[in-house]
């Protein structure tokens, strides 16, 4: 799915930088070029980047402690 109709950035490019470090919206346009002409797509850009960020986070394994 197209995301950015100005410099026709895919969800899926969204997603490559994402894995390639983009953490940050800022981070994410300048990686992509997304957003950087009218805008209108950074609050999807937003909302792909946090589901694919969470997608991606590793669980905490649990701990086993002694007891004291």
């Amino acid at each position: 799915m197209i995301v950015c109709q100005c410099q026709v950035i895919t969800d899926r490019d969204v997603c490559d930088a994402v894995d390639n470090g983009a953490r940050t919206l800022s981070s994410l346009c300048k990686s992509t070029g997304a957003g950087r002409d009218c805008a209108a797509c950074v609050f999807s850009l937003k909302r792909l980047l946090c589901e694919h960020k969470e997608r991606n986070v590793s669980p905490v394994p649990e701990v086993e402690s002694a007891a004291s």
